[in-house]
């Protein structure tokens, strides 16, 4: 073998590492990616799907009903369309009725989501940027302009 030939070899076989790694990485990381949706956005194709997403927007009025234990059931809305949503667990301190959320889980077969966390919006003026600029695309933003 040439030096030529070596320093090649020496060169895509680097290349063949990183690739595998870059795979690697990927596959284990495929079921841990969440995509963000805002309730409008949502298609019959995503509820079908079982993946999991982050929905965001707000809380809907007249929604929030506790039910046995740590499970409550609510809505979430970007004043064009409403989700479903039902979570079993400790909410946050600021969730409440007509405040920006974001929430994980996935769509059940029956087209209700159940999600695994709920976030709730830090204090009076943060909602996060997605939720914000979406609901600022779809002209239904009604909070302050000033974002942190």
């Amino acid at each position: 073998m040439t030096r030529k030939q070596k320093r090649l070899s020496v060169i895509g076989g680097g290349l063949l590492v990183l690739g595998v790694a870059a795979a690697l990485v990927l596959f284990a990381l495929q079921q841990k990616i969440a995509f963000f949706r805002m309730p409008s956005d949502i298609q019959a194709t995503d509820m079908q799907s079982e993946s999991r997403f982050r929905l965001g927007g707000l809380v809907e009025k007249g929604t929030v009903v506790r039910g046995e234990g740590a499970k409550v059931s609510f809505a979430v809305t970007d004043h064009i369309k409403s989700v479903p949503v039902t979570f079993e667990g400790i909410l946050p301190d600021l969730f409440r009725e007509d405040q920006g959320v974001v929430i994980e889980g996935r769509f059940t077969p029956g087209g209700a989501f159940v999600a695994d966390s709920v976030l709730a919006k830090h204090d009076e003026n943060y909602m996060p940027k997605e939720v914000a600029d979406s609901l600022k695309a779809k002209g239904v933003w009604q909070g302050e302009a000033k974002q942190q």
